[in-house]
């Protein structure tokens, strides 16, 4: 079982964003307090599905990977629990 030092709160918010990674792309609109600003999520989270609309509050546990692609995050975002989904 994950440690608490390696889960998070996210809240994502109910529209995704014109952003670029490796090549232009959608990004989710994450924040980690209700009082900062959305910042653009480029990786994904697993065993998590994105629904335009809603804004979401998730649990999620973070994984370092060992040898990452050169494109890549080194960090892997791992669905804990959805603790609300609420339609804005």
């Amino acid at each position: 079982m994950a440690s608490a030092k390696n889960e998070k709160t996210f809240i994502i918010g109910p529209e995704t964003a014109d952003c670029t990674g490796v090549m232009p792309m959608k990004c989710l609109q994450v924040k980690e307090k209700p009082t900062e600003s959305w910042t653009n999520f480029h990786s994904n989270i697993e065993g998590f599905t994105y629904e335009p609309g809603y804004e979401y509050v998730l649990k999620v546990k973070t994984e370092r990977i060992a040898n990452p692609p050169a494109d890549g995050t080194s960090i892997r975002y791992i669905l804990v629990r959805q603790v609300s989904k609420t339609r804005k």
